[in-house]
C-alpha cells in the first residue's frame, strides 16, 4: 500500500491492514517490516487489543493445524524424501495434471497432438531459447528443481525415438543475440518444427513487470523465420 501511495508510512499501512482484516505479512528479509509497527498503533489507540486477538487467533489456529508446533516425529511429512515425492505414482499424477491443463488456442488441420507412432522416420526441429534450457522453464516462486527430473522439450521429444535437431537461436530469453543462420539450417531440413518461446523469470517476476506483451528481443523474428 505504501508503494501504491495509499498510505504514507509503515505505521499507516499497519493500521489500515489490521483494520481491514489482514493478519499476515510476507516480508522476508526486511528488518523493519510493516507489522513491527503494530505495537505503536496499539499504543496510539488506532487499533484495539481485542482486534489484535481476533486477527491472531485464526492465524495461530491454522499454524497449529498444520503441525508447526508439533515435535518433528509427529509430523508425517518429515519422513518424506525424493523416493516418495518423485515416485512413479506422483510423477504420473503430475503428468496427468500437466496434460489436462494445456490451453490450445488454435490447431490448424489437426496437427496436434503429435503421436509417437507417427513420428517414426520424421525429422523434428526443436528451436528457441526455451527448447533445451532447464533453468528458464520454472516461473516465479517455483521450488528448487532436481535436474534429473527436468524434461525440456528437446529431451522429451528425443525419448520418442524421433530424429531431433536443435538450435536455441538465442541463448537466453531476452534474445539479444540471435543467429538466423543456425535457425534456418536446422528448420530447413525438418518435417515438423517446434518453436519454444516465452519470457521466464529473467524477463518478468513479481515487482518486475513488463509494459507490453511483446516477445522479448529477437524472439518474434526467430518465430517469423521459422515459419517462413
Amino acid at each position: 500500500m505504501l508503494g501504491h501511495h495509499y498510505t504514507r508510512s509503515f505505521l499507516e499501512t499497519a493500521i489500515a491492514s489490521v483494520n481491514a482484516g489482514c493478519n499476515l505479512e510476507v516480508s522476508y528479509g526486511m528488518r523493519n517490516n510493516v507489522f513491527m509497527h503494530i505495537s505503536q498503533a496499539l499504543a496510539m489507540g488506532n487499533i484495539t487489543l481485542q482486534m489484535l486477538r481476533d486477527r491472531v487467533r485464526p492465524l495461530f489456529y491454522t499454524r497449529m493445524r498444520l503441525g508447526e508446533f508439533d515435535p518433528p516425529a509427529m509430523n508425517p511429512y518429515s519422513s518424506l524424501d525424493l523416493s516418495v515425492v518423485q515416485s512413479p505414482e506422483h510423477r504420473n499424477l503430475s503428468l496427468e495434471a500437466a496434460v489436462k491443463s494445456f490451453v490450445l488456442l488454435k490447431n490448424v488441420r489437426g496437427t496436434l497432438p503429435l503421436r509417437a507412432q507417427d513420428l517414426s522416420g520424421q525429422h523434428l526441429a526443436v528451436v528457441g531459447p526455451f527448447a533445451d534450457n532447464p533453468r528458464v522453464l520454472f516461473g516465479d516462486y517455483a521450488p528448487v528443481p532436481e535436474p534429473q527430473y527436468i524434461y525440456t522439450p528437446r529431451r522429451g521429444l528425443e525419448m520418442l525415438g524421433a530424429n531431433v535437431s536443435f538450435t536455441a537461436g538465442c541463448s537466453e530469453p531476452w534474445c539479444r543475440q540471435y543467429s538466423r543462420a543456425d535457425l534456418v539450417k536446422v528448420v530447413g531440413a525438418a518435417d515438423v518444427v517446434l518453436v519454444c518461446l516465452g519470457t521466464g523469470v529473467d524477463v518478468e517476476t513479481e515487482a518486475k513487470d513488463r509494459s507490453d506483451l511483446s516477445l522479448p528481443g529477437h524472439q518474434l523474428e526467430l518465430l517469423q523465420d521459422a515459419v517462413q
